[in-house]
């Protein structure tokens, strides 16, 4: 509450820079704890009166472990501080729209900036790792100790296992290469509009398939080459403001763009986006074969196995005689919520051996690079159902042992905080004396 009036001061000509705490041999200024809010701000997080409170918290922590890294002579993982910097700064030019207007967002020039990032990232590299090395010496978890968990938790208290399921699938897919031709002559249709003069702009809010930029005639705003995906970036960089490109084909589909500005490895351009359409003559086709396999499979002409491995267009699945594996874990057993939806509305009312109707779905290309995936038509067997429980050694053993793992790597993290705390020099500026900290231990130091 303290801080609270700081919001309004700037330091040009205004407030002054002072140090706010001291941790051992490391001082926090005010600066950087303004500079983090500003951050924070450009990035569209809404924070309270308590933010410098929580900001100020976390920085002392974080010199508590940076003390201790130069203690323990870790180095600075080079390569991923190069990542992070050249991720963040082009992160910040996109959203504040150029060098320019960072620049002047931040009040100083980017070489400045890019030099006190490097700082706190290199920091931050050094406090991760001795974090990690705190947390990875704790003693091996036995199963004893998962044991000795189990027996003395209240019932109440321990996790709750949610249902959970083990799937097989049969996959077809629709005739994408007709839905690509056909795509891409629309895109050649408009492209040769706007070569006779219609706008691009107008096209755009008619025609395009990115709700995003359409309604803004398809303008993407300045930003960064690294956002995008490279195909689109190369096709863009490769091109003078007002040219329009060929056709650009991307994970999210087919492109043709404009640029309208250049500025070093950023640019302003406008696209239209059109994505593969599929008919009602390709859902007709594919039920029809997932049913008739549906209807063997039931007769036992063929087991379910057998038909995946010889007629499922799903590479990932088929050698698995279709058996589903989450991408991000290679689990075979999945919750409700990591299902796509028309997965679980296929399967939520069948039971354990029995086979969904078909249904029109999306596979797992892409899913690592966050998109949803291919339209996909499948019939789906409920290979097993795990019904939802109080977790119990005998078959959640795994689980609860991360869980105890976790407990114990945060238990050695706090006991290195606290003693840390307790043993170093630390001066709290009374400019922070009325804030509240999550940890006891620094309010006894203020």
């Amino acid at each position: 509450m303290a801080c609270a009036g700081l919001g309004a001061q700037k330091y040009k000509g205004g407030l002054v820079d002072k140090t706010v705490a001291t941790v051992g041999g490391e001082v926090i200024l005010l600066s950087e704890i303004e500079a983090e809010v500003q951050q924070r701000r450009a990035g569209g997080v809404s924070y309270d009166k308590d933010v410098r409170c929580e900001i100020l918290e976390s920085m002392m922590e974080g010199k508590l472990f940076l003390m201790q890294a130069r203690i323990d002579s870790l180095t600075v993982n080079n390569d991923m501080v190069d990542g992070n910097l050249t991720q963040r700064m082009d992160w910040f030019r996109t959203q504040l729209g150029g060098d320019e207007e960072m620049e002047k967002y931040f009040g100083k020039p980017l070489y400045k900036l890019r030099q006190e990032w490097k700082k706190v990232l290199e920091d931050q590299s050094l406090m991760e790792q001795e974090r990690y090395q705190i947390a990875d010496k704790i003693p091996e978890v036995t199963p004893y100790d998962v044991k000795l968990y189990m027996d003395t938790t209240a019932k109440a208290n321990l996790p709750v296992v949610p249902q959970k399921y083990q799937l097989s699938q049969i996959c077809i897919y629709p005739d994408r290469e007709a839905a690509a031709v056909a795509v891409r002559e629309k895109l050649l249709s408009l492209r040769q509009r706007i070569m006779n003069g219609e706008k691009f702009s107008t096209l755009a809010r008619i025609y395009s398939e990115d709700p995003g930029s359409a309604r803004r005639g398809g303008e993407l705003g300045m930003a960064s080459k690294s956002i995008f995906w490279p195909a689109f970036s190369d096709a863009a960089m490769a091109l003078r403001p007002g040219s329009i490109s060929q056709i650009v084909e991307t994970p999210d589909g087919f492109h043709i763009i404009e640029v309208i500005e250049k500025k070093g490895d950023m640019f302003n351009a406008r696209h239209i986006l059109l994505k593969p359409k599929y008919t009602a003559e390709d859902r007709e086709k594919a039920f029809h074969k997932l049913d008739s396999l549906r209807g063997e499979i039931l007769k036992e002409e063929i087991s379910f196995e057998l038909a995946a491995r010889f007629y499922s267009e799903d590479p990932a699945t088929r050698t698995n005689g279709g058996q589903m594996a989450d991408p991000s874990t290679g689990s075979s057993y999945f919750d409700m919520d990591q299902l796509k939806p028309a997965d679980y509305a296929a399967i939520k009312s069948i039971k354990e051996g029995e086979i969904s109707e078909p249904v029109e779905s999306l596979d797992n290309e892409g899913y690592l690079q966050g998109r949803s995936g291919n339209l996909v038509y499948k019939i789906i067997k409920v290979d097993k159902i795990i019904p939802a429980h109080t977790a119990n050694f005998e078959s959640d053993y795994t689980q609860i042992l991360e869980s105890v793992k976790q407990s114990k790597q945060v238990e050695a993290i706090d006991a290195f905080l606290e003693n840390k705390i307790k043993d170093t020099y630390i001066v709290i500026d009374p400019l922070f004396k009325e804030c509240e900290f999550a940890r006891e231990s620094w309010n006894r130091r203020k």
